[in-house]
């Protein structure tokens, strides 16, 4: 096996909810191993457990340093945090150890990332109910990462097959997303979407905004926000160089999109970008977080506790969040 192989760091996300079995099942694709060496980082109880009841055969082999890593199908090379038991929690449920625990990997992974042990970070579903029960000040994946890298505002992109969609606003209520809005911060947007893209080595990119009332306010008919706020920014990258489109009705962007006319979108509001990833294919829809001195990606979805524990959890979210880290991590830099 060559070892030119990417070293990446997968962590298990929260004990109780399906993070797991989605990792366990993913290091059973041969394919995996061919384009990574991936490192799990969680606890050897937790992964004893998701291995049973998955029904595969895999050795786990845990490691103190990423160079006492195997790497190969078959067994599972694992940074055991120690922090937990597969006795302590019950599945599917909320529990603050597990939201402690769920931290815990993700700031193991954060570190070796940092110290350059791993080339990137792949993160398996955490549940933001058990990180606020176990007083962890976060809601979420993104914002953990921002903290623990100095990092005030990374960028979100969705990948679902060439569908890139980023955000200009994420867990905010749909008022606020609107607030938002300001012509500054749609003009910054689009410059550091547009510097992410080519950080992934995506060459000349051309960036479409999308619009936010029903025709993109169609002239001023159906909202102002355009005419106000989104245009102004659109024209102001256009006369410095920057390729970017819009704003395009938000009801085609997504269609052209998909077509290959856009690199990416700049979706204006959370559920506008996620519904048009997850409907057109919710089990290969993909997170990447940018703007980190490290490349993050991480399936779209959430610890599905209805049916963690029962071995019917769907991998192919977290094998494309593994093949989306080889494909991007050499090319992943900050501007």
């Amino acid at each position: 096996m060559r070892e030119d192989r990417p070293l990446v760091a997968v962590t298990i996300g929260d004990p109780a909810g399906i993070g797991p079995e989605i990792s366990v099942k993913a290091l059973g694709i041969k394919d995996i191993y061919s384009r990574v060496r991936p490192v799990l980082i969680g606890e050897r109880t937790v992964l004893e457990q998701a291995v049973r009841f998955c029904g595969r055969r895999m050795k786990i082999n845990t490691i103190s340093e990423v160079t006492d890593g195997i790497y190969r199908m078959g067994t599972i090379d694992l940074y055991d945090m120690r922090n937990i038991s597969a006795g302590d929690y019950r599945m599917g449920k909320v529990d603050p150890v597990c939201g402690k625990a769920s931290f815990e990997y993700i700031e193991r992974a954060a570190r070796l990332a940092l110290e350059g042990e791993v080339d990137a970070v792949v993160t398996a579903p955490i549940n933001k109910e058990a990180l606020k029960a176990a007083h962890v000040d976060y809601p979420g994946h993104t914002e953990i990462l921002g903290g623990l890298t100095g990092v005030s505002d990374p960028l979100t992109m969705f990948e679902t097959n060439i569908l890139r969609i980023f955000f200009l606003s994420r867990h905010l209520s749909l008022l606020k997303a609107i607030q938002s809005i300001t012509e500054g911060r749609v003009y910054e947007y689009i410059i550091r979407c547009t510097s992410a893209l080519r950080s992934l080595g995506i060459e000349n990119p051309l960036l479409a905004v999308a619009g936010l009332n029903p025709h993109s306010g169609d002239g001023g008919l159906f909202g102002d926000e355009e005419i106000r706020s989104i245009i102004p920014a659109i024209k102001r990258a256009q006369e410095e160089g920057v390729r970017v489109a819009g704003p395009v009705p938000a009801d085609s962007v997504f269609a052209l999109a998909l077509r290959g006319k856009y690199s990416a979108v700049l979706s204006l509001y959370h559920d506008q970008g996620h519904i048009a990833a997850k409907t057109l294919d919710f089990e290969r829809t993909i997170s990447i977080t940018m703007g980190l001195p490290f490349l993050r990606v991480s399936p779209d979805h959430g610890t599905a506790f209805d049916i963690a524990g029962t071995g019917t959890a769907q991998e192919k979210s977290m094998e494309m969040a593994l093949l989306a880290a080889a494909r991007y991590t050499r090319n992943y830099r900050i501007d």
